[in-house]
């Protein structure tokens, strides 16, 4: 299940792309699949094996094409652990809402990013959002759970204030946000709940399938509760001096 766009936010063969805060390596594993050089990072030493673990299958059953690579390392994102200018392509997907220092990590992905490159972010959407804080307090008060809920035209500007150049928007995963609802009015840790069991069931259905009506249905309705917000931009060229 994939939040960014790769329509909106193309990915050529050889680029080399950074998955920041990379979680279980979704991303990852699809730029991997369109011939990109990896690097998938996260704190989470745990999760990062598990994507270790699976560029090896993938890369075993021809999964990735010839000149693609994959590396998964352990990493802080205010902190990163490479010269400037050394990507092409940046994502960061559902992560900017777990940390405090929001900026610095905007300024470490400009950072790394080349001079033209792009970079993605998604984060959860305000409205579903604020639902999902109104039902439940341990949804967001958990260690490493969401601090802070983004309106879009705030992230736009923390974007553009850290040189970036927003050139895109849209919005995901409409069908998942009822899902996070029934979560939250059951109870988070509460899987057994007869509501949140049979939505889950139409979930992964739906992934495994992919349904025209469910599809269609989740383009219609995305505009509307869609449950994350996607940014796309650009690090612009800085003229050189007597340019």
């Amino acid at each position: 299940m994939l939040t960014v766009d790769f329509s909106r936010f193309p990915l050529a063969p050889g680029d080399r792309v950074l998955d920041l805060g990379c979680g279980a390596g979704r991303h990852a594993f699809e730029c991997y699949r369109r011939g990109a050089q990896v690097v998938a990072l996260d704190q989470n030493g745990e999760e990062i094996r598990e994507v270790a673990k699976w560029f090896a299958a993938m890369k075993e059953a021809g999964e990735a094409p010839e000149g693609a690579s994959a590396t998964a390392m352990e990493g802080d994102a205010l902190n990163l652990p490479f010269p400037d200018e050394s990507f092409d392509v940046v994502i960061i997907s559902e992560v900017m809402e777990h940390i405090p220092d929001d900026k610095g990590v905007l300024a470490e992905m400009v950072r790394v990013l080349k001079p033209g490159g792009r970079i993605a972010v998604t984060v959860p959407r305000y409205g579903p959002e604020k639902i999902c804080w109104a039902l439940s307090d341990a949804y967001h008060e958990v260690e490493g759970g969401h601090i802070r809920i983004y309106k879009a035209d705030e992230l736009l500007a923390r974007m553009r204030e850290a040189g970036l150049k927003p050139y895109g928007t849209h919005h995901a995963h409409a069908l998942h946000s009822p899902y996070w609802w029934l979560k939250c009015a059951f109870g988070v840790d509460n899987d057994k709940a007869l509501p949140v069991r049979a939505y889950h069931k139409l979930l992964v259905w739906d992934i495994m399938k992919k349904p025209f009506a469910t599809r269609f249905a989740e383009q219609l309705l995305n505009p509307v509760v869609g449950k994350s917000f996607v940014a796309y931009a650009t690090k612009p060229h800085t003229p050189k001096v007597g340019e």
